[in-house]
């Protein structure tokens, strides 16, 4: 179901039904980009905490476009699930000038890609669904507030002009009208005198003017016309902002007048809040949440719909858990063992292809009538709506083979099942080796990199330099960082013990650290000139254990290949932004 600015209240009771009735709900975001610079880029070492701090950077410049929600019921009686996906377009309007007004990048890649695939731009951004965070709302519901304490205490809009911004403050007493003002003011007051004398019309809209202007006419037609008229602000098509004289026959309906007004801006402040609502109910709930390579959808979210990101790594952690108590990733689920062995791909359509395939079932799933039938191919890939539900649909498959497994088989699988708990808040990781997930509920897991050495050199050297110099030791693996530095991975580990007092000692024109020394901050002067990430290095793949479904233990995914054209590329591209000072994160007051 397409859902915007149009319709977004009357859909909202629906959406809050669909969600209190699911039994889990499946998540997509659609992004205006995924680099936020070229000068950083990730690691195939990142640590869990380093690839935060990259995607925290590009969350921060990137807008969501669109958000696709699936909610998912199981029906017992038939064994069939009914899915209800729901499409958003968001756009962060805001709604008067006291409101945010966000500033965004685009990536050109990324909007040629969303070009290609049918991706309606005028709907964003004329449709778009508004949203606030709660900061920001709590911010202009204050704001609000005070203006009508100063409205109550003066009487008049005399003071305060009513379209204010947040900077509005209350003024000692009338402001002189300069002389080349005079006369358009003069002339605004005999065109409301007329209005007042005709009968038959209840309004009368002044010409548009600036805000020194609007203030200048609040003040005298006050002066004048005492209770006479009630004046309110508008905006027209073209956004310009206009007075609106309403004829008033009493104090009494004067103040009545202003409550009404007071009233109505409360209201479009409780409809700016928009998308926002949407993800509280989701909230709330406490349902599983199923995503699939969702770190960057999550980041995405909690930044632009709940609170600003937190700086501090473990920070963050706590915000994702208290707004999304269950998240599951199926990018995860579907790089673990046993899913592993039988998925020669896990880019999520073909992840889909290949669970309706054996030795995995089709699930049943049902779309009730109101909501739109989705083919099962390629040309939907990119809607997010669509994408929440192929995503569910994948969960479900891959649940329902790993209870096909267990003694006796499970015929159902409900979310919080023992074969489901092992990939219950844990995220995966792109392009990492030998970091099996980033763990929401616990410690992350961190392997030993003792075989991995920082390496500073001259500009002139290339690859082939570096495997001579390591050539005592067997094959490397070389992760570039800049023009003079390097990470060099040794294939053979227990070389690892030889390298520093070898290497060290036969030229000055390079410098050797050990991985663990250079990110305790031992890095050389000449290095620091350059800008590259932080980054941990890259190892020679090891084999995980294999997952016991039957267990609780975490899952430990093997490495994840040459899956690079996973259209979740955002997790893979996003620049670096280092912890500075650690602010501790407030639960929002929801």
């Amino acid at each position: 179901m397409e859902v915007t600015r149009k319709n977004f209240s009357s859909v909202l009771p629906e959406v809050e039904k669909a969600i209190n009735e699911a039994d889990f709900l499946s998540v997509d975001t659609e992004f205006s980009g995924l680099h936020a610079s070229n000068s950083f880029h990730i690691s195939p070492l990142d640590t869990p905490e380093e690839r935060y701090h990259k995607l925290r950077k590009g969350s921060s410049d990137f807008l969501v476009f669109q958000v696709g929600l699936c909610t998912f019921c199981y029906d017992k009686e038939n064994s069939t699930y009914e899915a209800k996906p729901f499409n958003f377009y968001v756009f962060p309007k805001p709604y008067s000038r006291a409101a945010p007004d966000c500033r965004f990048l685009c990536q050109s890649s990324s909007i040629d890609f969303l070009a290609s695939q049918g991706f309606d731009f005028n709907k964003v951004f004329k449709e778009g669904i508004p949203y606030l965070t709660s900061m920001q709302e709590s911010e202009l519901r204050d704001f609000l507030e005070e203006r009508h304490k100063q409205y109550t205490q003066f009487s008049s809009p005399a003071f305060v002009t009513p379209d204010s911004g947040a900077e509005a403050v209350t003024t000692k007493g009338p402001i002189e009208i300069p002389e080349e003002h005079k006369e358009f003011i003069e002339g605004i007051c005999n065109n409301i005198q007329e209005f007042l004398d005709k009968e038959g019309e209840e309004s009368l809209s002044l010409p548009s003017c600036n805000g020194f202007v609007r203030k200048l006419i609040y003040q005298t037609v006050r002066q004048r016309f005492q209770s006479r008229v009630h004046l309110g602000a508008k905006t027209n098509e073209k956004k310009q902002r206009l007075i609106v004289v309403t004829r008033i026959k009493s104090e009494d309906e004067m103040k009545k007048k202003e409550l009404e007004k007071q009233s109505t801006e409360l209201a479009e402040l409780e409809d700016a809040v928009g998308f926002s609502k949407v993800i509280r109910l989701i909230s709330q709930s406490g349902k599983l949440v199923v995503g699939h390579n969702m770190f960057m959808d999550l980041v995405h979210l909690l930044h632009r719909f709940c609170s600003k990101l937190p700086e501090n790594y473990q920070e963050f952690k706590a915000m994702a858990k208290c707004v999304f108590p269950k998240i599951l990733d199926t990018k995860l689920m579907a790089n673990t063992t046993p899913c592993k062995e039988l998925l020669p791909s896990s880019v999520l359509g073909d992840l889909l292809k290949h669970i309706y395939s054996p030795p995995f079932k089709k699930p049943e799933v049902v779309i009730p009538e109101n909501f739109p039938r989705y083919d099962i191919d390629d040309s939907n890939l990119h809607e997010a709506a669509y994408d929440a539900y192929i995503t569910g649909i994948c969960f479900t498959g891959m649940s329902s083979f790993l209870g096909g497994l267990q003694k006796p088989p499970l015929s159902y699988v409900p979310p919080d099942a023992p074969v489901v708990k092992p990939f219950t808040n844990k995220l995966f990781l792109m392009r990492v080796a030998d970091v099996p997930y980033l763990d929401l509920e616990g410690d992350d897991v961190l392997p030993s990199r003792d075989h991995v050495f920082h390496i500073t050199f001259p500009k002139e050297w290339k690859a082939s330099d570096l495997y001579q110099l390591f050539s005592p030791f067997g094959n490397i693996n070389i992760t570039w960082l800049d023009d003079i530095s390097a990470y060099v991975s040794l294939y053979k580990r227990d070389q690892s013990s030889t390298v520093m007092s070898t290497l060290c000692k036969r030229d000055a024109r390079y410098k050797i650290l050990t991985y663990e020394l250079f990110k305790n901050g031992f890095k050389d002067k000449e290095s620091r000139k350059r800008s590259h990430a932080p980054e941990s290095t890259e190892e020679e793949p090891k084999k995980k254990k294999p997952l016991n479904v039957e267990s609780v233990t975490p899952p430990m995914p093997e490495e994840n290949g040459n899956k690079a054209e996973e259209e979740k590329m955002a997790a893979d591209s996003t620049s670096e932004q280092q912890p500075n000072e650690q602010k501790m994160f407030e639960v929002p007051a929801w």
